[in-house]
């Protein structure tokens, strides 16, 4: 390793003068690109259970089955330009690898948080379900949980750039 010289060592503290160093809750992980291990352990449960049920009442969606789904009287406008992929999306969720009961705890606690932040805009990576049954297991509780949510105007499958068919855009009441 090479010596740093005296000269180096006080450009380096006068141009470091005055910056503090910054404090968090927790250390921040820099997550490397699309990672296949095991995905983060899920946020902490929140202090009620959702109220939604576990929707049995359509049949099974496909890997390939594009979502969409609009609350009545939202204009066509509005479920076009979220196809489009249109607005800002404001977080995102990655529900690979979890249970159907932690990605239901999962995606309530981050709908919860999404709203008391006022976002519009975000995304649930649900994945296609191949690895697990010939249906896709997730892909379907998600469509049947954000279609009882109370906060959720409309979601539709998102771009292919962004997940096509694994994930969706859902709009958020402000």
């Amino acid at each position: 390793m090479p010596k740093i010289d005296d000269d180096e060592a006080r450009i380096f503290r006068e141009a470091m003068a005055g910056v503090r160093r910054l404090e968090c809750e927790r250390p921040v992980e820099k997550r490397p690109g699309r990672h296949r291990g095991p995905p983060p352990s899920p946020l902490p449960a929140p202090a009620t259970d959702p109220p939604w049920s576990d929707p049995h009442d359509h049949g099974p969606i496909q890997a390939d089955t594009v979502l969409s789904f609009a609350k009545p009287g939202l204009q066509n406008n509005v479920l076009r330009r979220l196809r489009r992929g249109q607005y800002s999306v404001e977080g995102e969720l990655d529900l690979h690898g979890l249970t159907r009961r932690e990605a239901r705890q999962a995606l309530w606690a981050f709908l919860q948080r999404m709203e008391r932040r006022g976002a519009r805009c975000v995304r649930i990576i649900h994945g296609k379900g191949r690895r697990s049954s010939k249906e896709a297991v997730l892909k379907q509780a998600v469509d049947g949980w954000l279609r009882q949510a109370q906060g959720v105007l409309a979601f539709c499958s998102a771009r292919r750039e962004d997940g096509g068919t694994g994930a969706v855009y859902v709009l958020l009441k402000r």
